[in-house]
């Protein structure tokens, strides 16, 4: 114990092992210590609850527990002019459910509490947030009553020094008269409680002083447990083990295009993919052996085992390649294409279906300008940042364009584009692609380079609002992105190559040479959905603007919108950095006022630069 005290005086973490799975862990000294009492019981959700914590502690019985947490508590108390403990554990049984009910009743929530005054604030604060949570299955009762009511097993330091309370969840997550469980469910209680005990805590320290706090999130953990960094090498090791889109991608677009051009564009052609170098089935074994249960952390745990979910798709999706159910893993992967999304690319192509031609050819640049350029901006960001290490390399086996794959800038050899997209296109593939890879690369986890489930959408989204910003958003541009969702939706619907070919060259008036690339993009693999993703995410990140919300977590890493709120909480607890490096394109002479122009609320057709 000398050393454990010792530690807290120069604000040190510790994690000590004792006897009996004891445990006792400081992620950093905080006013505050939560305690799980074992008693011989396995009480999943509370030891689960409290070992979240950044400061808890595991013991198998009241006098294992009692010296130490006062030896603790006064150590912290010391520290900060402020003390609580929090002890959570679990009903014996969830007396509210019996066989005969009609319908699912509420679970009870005991909260027992010391009678001073933060305690009774704290304990209070703990009940109004446990009577908020959002159930999906059953809703929670909470009572609130004094410490010295309660039974033994109901608070386990009735007599404590120190202010206390002590909470009871009915075991809502056991199936009644077994050992199973729901695991959902068990995860939602966890999470939820979780979350209400920090309410109290911040409740506490607000009314002692004893911590400036902007939110309850930052008591939170601001170091991960070694076992998230051991499953986030493995889960990166198995994103890293293959290439999803090259792998999907046809190797021969341009005989494609011919023969199609030559049979008069009557009838698909053949496209010719790259060898898979990948064993589907041993990395799939190695995938779900992948432990998340001693994460200690839930927000973590739903991250990863969302990733999980994501490389299991992608690589079911790559064993279907060219066979009926690829279309169908895709749409599980991207998502359909919802009816509002169709009716604003169709709004799009309509409302600049009329355009005046340019009176001057545009002047052109191959992949050797591209080639230039691009190490030219990279260069620029190396400047801010030494750990930008990306390459550059043209190909012969992609379709005409770029792709970004890793750390790694693809150019097609056949890219043929108007000199003036150049810029925009490189602040699409670099100055978000790239630039939140090596963001992500910098945060410690690789999670957050390779990508946090469904990381596409929202970073196609910033990459075609970053062209806006550079001043490259055309009307073609625009069209292309648009069509790609009406195309998208009529692939869905199981429409040939051919007919989405003719209906977007014949009602859209799009060049054959760009509709070709496109269907190409639709039907790779067998029918891929990925592309109806790039006016999606822009249509939310414009609606995040609208609500004048930052940019700046999105630079973090490869997150998708609906982690925002994920990526301020880990921000809030110390657990991500600030981004290394910082898009170019936002000190564009103009970038600033479109930006502002964006929060006033604009729709993709107001992006246009005429």
């Amino acid at each position: 114990m000398p050393e454990v005290l010792a530690s807290i005086e120069t604000g040190k973490s510790v994690r000590k092992e004792f006897g009996e799975g004891g445990r006792l862990h400081i992620d950093r000294p905080l006013p505050f210590l939560c305690v799980y009492i074992e008693r011989g019981r396995d009480d999943a959700v509370a030891r689960n609850i409290v070992s979240a914590s950044a400061v808890y502690l595991l013991a198998p019985d009241v006098d294992v527990a009692l010296p130490i947490v006062e030896a603790v508590g006064a150590a912290l108390e010391r520290r900060f002019g402020a003390f609580m403990l929090l002890e959570i554990g679990e009903l014996a049984a969830d007396t509210l459910l019996t066989d005969d009910a009609p319908y699912l009743p509420p679970f009870e929530v005991k909260v027992f509490h010391t009678d001073d005054e933060a305690a009774s604030v704290a304990a209070r604060t703990l009940v109004q947030a446990v009577q908020g949570i959002k159930a999906k299955f059953r809703t929670p009762r909470a009572e609130l009553a004094a410490i010295a009511q309660a039974s033994t097993s109901d608070a386990a330091f009735p007599d404590t020094l120190f202010p206390c309370i002590s909470v009871r969840v009915a075991p809502i997550y056991r199936l009644a008269k077994s050992e199973k469980i729901y695991p959902d469910l068990q995860e939602r209680l966890v999470a939820n409680i979780f979350d209400a005990g920090l309410q109290a805590l911040a409740a506490f320290i607000k009314a002692k002083g004893a911590l400036k706090l902007t939110t309850h999130r930052q008591l939170g953990r601001k170091a991960f447990v070694d076992a998230v960094s051991r499953a986030d090498r493995s889960i990166d090791e198995i994103a890293s083990s293959f290439d999803f889109l090259l792998a999907v991608t046809p190797i021969n677009a341009d005989a494609a295009w011919q023969e199609f051009k030559a049979g008069g564009f009557r009838k698909a052609p053949r496209f010719l993919y790259r060898p898979l170098t990948v064993d589907i089935e041993l990395e799939k074994r190695k995938l779900f052996t992948i432990g998340f249960d001693r994460f200690e952390d839930p927000v973590l745990h739903a991250l990863y085992r969302e990733k999980q979910q994501e490389l299991d798709l992608q690589l079911s999706l790559l064993a279907a390649r060219e066979m009926p159910r690829f279309i169908e893993l895709g749409r599980a992967l991207y998502g359909p294409v919802e009816p509002s999304l169709l009716q604003v690319a169709t709004q799009i192509l309509a409302d600049t279906s009329v355009t005046k031609a340019s009176l001057q050819e545009p002047e052109t640049a191959d992949c050797f300008v591209l080639d230039m350029l691009a190490r030219a901006m990279i260069a620029g960001y190396r400047n801010q940042y030494s750990g930008f290490e990306a390459t550059v390399e043209l190909r012969s086996d992609l379709p005409s364009g770029l792709m970004v794959s890793g750390n790694r800038l693809l150019i097609s050899r056949n890219t043929l584009m108007d000199r003036a997209r150049v810029g925009p296109l490189l602040s699409h593939e670099v100055g978000v692609h790239l630039l939140t890879y090596f963001n992500g690369s910098a945060q410690g986890l690789r999670l957050f380079r390779s990508g946090l489930a469904g990381y596409e959408g929202m970073q196609e989204g910033l990459a075609v609002f970053a062209e806006y910003l550079s001043g490259g958003m055309t009307v073609e541009r625009l069209r292309l992105i648009a069509a790609r969702v009406v195309g998208c939706a009529m692939m869905l619907e199981g429409v040939p190559f051919e007919r989405t070919f003719s209906r977007l060259t014949d009602e859209h008036g799009l060049a054959q040479s760009d509709a070709f690339n496109l269907v190409l993009r639709l039907y790779r693999g067998g029918g891929l959905a990925k592309d109806a993703i790039y006016l999606r995410g822009l249509l939310q990140l414009l609606e995040h603007l609208k609500s004048d919300r930052a940019l700046d977590p999105f630079w973090m890493g490869k997150i998708s919108a609906s982690h925002f709120s994920v990526m301020q909480e880990l921000s809030a607890r110390g657990l991500l950095k600030a981004p290394v490096v910082r898009p170019d394109f936002l000190s564009h002479p103009d970038a600033q006022a479109r930006l502002e122009r964006s929060r006033n609320g604009i729709s993709p057709v107001d992006m246009i630069e005429l």
